[in-house]
């Protein structure tokens, strides 16, 4: 299993667009259907949400590519 470190800017990140954004899919649209036939896995359970937000810590895993989030922690008010 490849395991790859992605750091964003903001606190979260859509399932879908880190996706694209780590090169596991070339398109939103194939993004979606992985996605939605349940190929995804959020932390260790299959996600069929395309718009779950992931978060600093949060694993993300697609056939042999294991994909773990570095974000800013979002500021409670």
């Amino acid at each position: 299993m490849e395991t790859i470190n992605l750091s964003i800017r903001t606190p979260f990140i859509k399932l879908e667009q880190l996706l694209k954004l780590a090169g596991l899919t070339d398109t939103g649209g194939l993004a979606k259907e992985i996605i939605q036939q349940g190929y995804v896995s959020v932390n260790g359970e299959v996600c069929t949400m395309r718009g779950k937000k992931i978060r600093n810590g949060d694993s993300v895993t697609v056939e042999d590519y294991t994909v773990i989030v570095e974000a800013p922690l979002e500021e409670i008010t």
